[in-house]
């Protein structure tokens, strides 16, 4: 009877699991002619802003499209971006996901490869799937993120 009832148990931990981690699919990959409507739209708003910063764009494996570095930007941005877009892209959901999960105690999210636990990376999306993704690097992890996603709303 314990058998059963674990194997009950266990059955609904992972439907309740999957439900809630639905991720979307992945779609066609975004080109170059995107990825650099992205990237104008990501340096329009840190212009306006005045902040300088590197902007990636990555197709949905994970491979560099696109890159722009503004003058004055960090040098440490330049892997932080690519690596933000590329951890969206393949684990396709926004980076601030990954600080979220590990400031609520997740530590393990830490340890999975390629993560980056800092705003500033989105996925790209066209109807409902992922093409790839945007990262943004060179100011606060928030100002990031307002930068990815106004690249976003420009494409």
């Amino acid at each position: 009877m314990r058998t059963i009832l674990a194997g009950v148990a266990l059955v609904a931990l992972t439907i309740g699991a999957s439900a809630q981690d639905k991720r979307p699919e992945y779609g066609t990959a975004v080109n170059v002619v995107g990825a650099k409507k992205i990237a104008a739209g990501v340096v329009a708003e840190c212009q306006k802003n005045g902040w300088n910063v590197a902007v990636a764009v990555v197709d949905n494996h994970g491979f560099l499209v696109y890159f722009e570095r503004m003058d004055n930007t960090q040098t440490a941005s330049v892997e932080i971006a690519v690596g933000k877009a590329k951890a969206a892209a393949t684990y396709r959901r926004p980076t601030r996901v990954f600080a979220d999960v590990i400031n609520k105690g997740g530590a393990a999210t830490a340890t999975l490869p390629g993560v980056f636990a800092s705003p500033g990376g989105l996925p790209t999306m066209v109807d409902g799937k992922v093409t790839g993704g945007v990262g943004v690097s060179g100011v606060t992890g928030d100002q990031d993120e307002q930068c990815s996603k106004a690249g976003l709303g420009a494409s």
